[in-house]
This record gives C-alpha cells, sequence and structure tokens, in this order.
C-alpha cells in the first residue's frame, strides 16, 4: 500500500509544530534544565522539517535549506541526549553528540550537488549514529556507584527516571525505530541497492519514502508522550526536594536531615566505618538581628549555609536544624575530619563575611563520633550538643570534641 507521500509530509510537518508548541505550552518557559534541553528538541525537530518543506517549494534554494534542515535534526537529537544526561546521569559521548550536527552539515552541504549518494548516506549515517547513542543513554543502567546511599542527596533526588521506565520505554519505542530506518536508508544507499535520488526527495512516490514518514509520525507521538512524563516526574521530584529544603539556606531542613542520616549511618555501620557529626552554631546571632535588623541576620545565615555547602566534602550531608544551628554528617571521617571542615569554613567566612555582608561572622562547634551503642542520629546528637555548649561556654568561636573522646 502505497501513501500520498507529499500529503503524508505536510501532515508530518502540522504535527512536529503542534508537538513543539504543545510541550512548550505544559512545561512552561521557566523549567528546569532537563526540559528546557527537551523543548530545544522538538523546537529542532519541528524547525527541520518545516525547512524540509520550504526546500520542496524553493528548488534553487534546496541546498542551504536542506543542509539546515540536517543540521536541525541531528542539533535536537544532541539536545534530547543533554536532557538524558540530568535526568539519567552522564553517560560517555559527549564530545561526538556535541559535533555531530556540524560534521553531518559540513558533510551535507559540501557534496550536496557532487554526490547525493554520499551526502544521502553520510547524514542518515550520523543519525542513526545519534538514535544508537540515544538507545544506549535510555536502557543502559544507572553506573553503581551513583546509587550508593551516601551520594549528594540533590543528585539523587532529581533524578525521577531512575525509578520509572515508562518515559523511557516510551522514548526508547520512538527513537529506536528512527535509528533503524535511518541506518537501512544509509546502508541501501551506500551499497548502491536503492536509487539516492528517490530516497532524498521525500514526496517522491516510493515504500521507502513512506514507510519513514509513518516512522516518524509513531515517533512524534511517543517522544512527546515519554517528554511529558519525564518533565512531570521532573517537576515532582522537584517539588518534593523544596518540601524537605530551608528556603532561607538550600540545606536540608531538620526532617530531612534526620531521614537522609538513617542511610549514612545503617552504611557505615555495615562497613565498620568512622562516622562523625558535627554541630555548628553562629555566634551573636541575636546581636547581629538588634545591629543589622532581621534581614541582616538572614544574610549571615544564608552565608553561612552557603560556605558550609562549599566547604562540606562530596558524599557528607548537611542540614540547618535549628533556627541559628546546621548540621554535617560526615561519612568515612576520622578524628582529623571535622578539624579539616572546622579550618576550612573559617577561613571561607573570613575571606566571604565582610565582602558580602560588611561584617565578620563566627560561630561555635562541637561534634562527636558514632559508637556502638548509638541508636539513631539523635543519641550522636545529643553528644555533639553537649560539645557544642562546652565550645561556647569556653569563650565562643572555636570547635570542642565530644567529652571523652578517645582518638
Amino acid at each position: 500500500m502505497l501513501f500520498d507521500n507529499p500529503t503524508l509530509f505536510n501532515v508530518l510537518l502540522v504535527q512536529a509544530l503542534a508537538a513543539a508548541l504543545l510541550f512548550l505550552a505544559l512545561s512552561g518557559w521557566r523549567s528546569g534544565p532537563a526540559t528546557r534541553w527537551a523543548q530545544a528538541c522538538m523546537g529542532a525537530n519541528a524547525l527541520g522539517w518545516l525547512l524540509i518543506e520550504a526546500s520542496a517549494n524553493q528548488p534553487e534554494l534546496a541546498r542551504g535549506l536542506q543542509t539546515l534542515a540536517m543540521v536541525a535534526f541531528s542539533a535536537g537529537l544532541s539536545a534530547l541526549w543533554w536532557a538524558l544526561q540530568l535526568w539519567l546521569l552522564r553517560r560517555r559521548g559527549l564530545w561526538l553528540m556535541a559535533a555531530a550536527p556540524l560534521l553531518l552539515g559540513l558533510g551535507y552541504g559540501i557534496h550536496f550537488h557532487d554526490s547525493v549518494s554520499f551526502r544521502l548516506a553520510w547524514s542518515q549515517a550520523w543519525l542513526g549514529l545519534q538514535c544508537l547513542m540515544l538507545t544506549l543513554s535510555l536502557s543502559l543502567p544507572r553506573p553503581p556507584q551513583e546509587l550508593h546511599p551516601d551520594m549528594s542527596a540533590t543528585a539523587a533526588e532529581l533524578q525521577p527516571s531512575s525509578v520509572s521506565l515508562r518515559w523511557r520505554a516510551l522514548l526508547l519505542s520512538a527513537i529506536v525505530p528512527i535509528g533503524l530506518i535511518c541506518l537501512l536508508r544509509a546502508a541501501l544507499t551506500a551499497a548502491g541497492l536503492q536509487d539516492a535520488s528517490g530516497l532524498a526527495n521525500l514526496h517522491l512516490t516510493g515504500a521507502a519514502n513512506s514507510l519513514l514518514g509513518l516512522t516518524v509520525h509513531w515517533s512524534l507521538t511517543a517522544g512527546l508522550l515519554g517528554l511529558v512524563l519525564a518533565w512531570r516526574g521532573e517537576a515532582e521530584a522537584e517539588l518534593a526536594r523544596l518540601a524537605q529544603t530551608d528556603s532561607l539556606t538550600g540545606l536540608a531542613d531538620a526532617r530531612a536531615f534526620a531521614a537522609r542520616s538513617v542511610a549514612l549511618i545503617s552504611m557505615a555501620r555495615r562497613h565498620q566505618e568512622p562516622l562523625a557529626l558535627v554541630l555548628l552554631d553562629l555566634d551573636h546571632l541575636k546581636a547581629i538581628n538588634a545591629s543589622h535588623g532581621n534581614e541582616g541576620g538572614d544574610r549571615a545565615l544564608a552565608l553561612f549555609g552557603s560556605c558550609i555547602q562549599a566547604q562540606m566534602r562530596l558524599g557528607d550531608l548537611a542540614g540547618r536544624i535549628g533556627p541559628e544551628e546546621f548540621g554535617v554528617l560526615m561519612a568515612r571521617c576520622d578524628a582529623q575530619g571535622p578539624e579539616a571542615l572546622d579550618a576550612r569554613l573559617r577561613t571561607a567566612l573570613a575571606q566571604r563575611a565582610p565582602a558580602e555582608l560588611g561584617f565578620e561572622l563566627a560561630y561555635s562547634g562541637g561534634w562527636a563520633k558514632l559508637r556502638h551503642g548509638d541508636r539513631d542520629i539523635e543519641d550522636l546528637k545529643r553528644r555533639a550538643e553537649t560539645a557544642l555548649y562546652e565550645a561556647k561556654r569556653g569563650g565562643r568561636a572555636r570547635l570542642q570534641a565530644e567529652p571523652g573522646l578517645q582518638d
């Protein structure tokens, strides 16, 4: 059964434009970076089909318009790959996906009039290779180290894709057929088994072109549904993160800190690794509020939280667990760990506070290490608070270890 290919591809253009506009309308302008890359993918795809149709109506501009169309299709696949890096964590292939649109466009444009067979095989092979890269990104499991319980909590929470396979399956069903069609067209053209001129002009009657058009129709539908589900997962994960985040500092709030500490404590006990809790309390916050107003106090707390986040190690957990009290749970931490964090933090505060606040900041700290009889974070916290009170009684602006701690 042969289809009216001009009509088929005209309808395809309308579908591509509608899909891009619908996804933009649903996800909005103020989306996360992954969704913005997905929006770019849909927009580039629609632009590609628009340029293909324009080249059919303006033969004198065919070289430039078709070359730009191929670059747009390739750029759309690269944009989708970048979206997957944010939704599924990073894969190899950055330079390949970044260079693909440029290399495809150069080869296609330079040989546009020289060899129809070469430019068609060249462009279809590149598009097929990019689809293969996307297929691998969607189908490969996350690396084991990225599933480790003591990884950065934010990185884990912002990967809704890791627990839902529905949108990944939809995207695979959209990308795999397109990739296979592109590679098949490239192979047939390169081997001389198919007339390149017939394949290059999509409006010509032919089963191969009709199959391509129908496949793209399906891929646009499945791809749109997959991206909508991925965006929804990203939005829900971001709302969940915000619900567990202190709005002033961006750190975990007290409830989230306690919940996430369970995994770190369990891991430390399972592998018999040291773990320490450091409590930090801004000195003289009431005096800061009196001198600089509540806004000045909030700015001081926000800066302190920013310094903690910048100076803590990857894999540690930090949170604002009281009005002016912060906690850092340090995994695989020996006795020198809290002291090293304290030194980095005081240096950072000394550099940033006068420049950003106009006054200096100091804090007191106390820390305790995980012991065999500790039931949960509260047992650890009680001893760290005792050390913190000792630091305050000893003159403030110092770090104190828990009583009786043996290094």
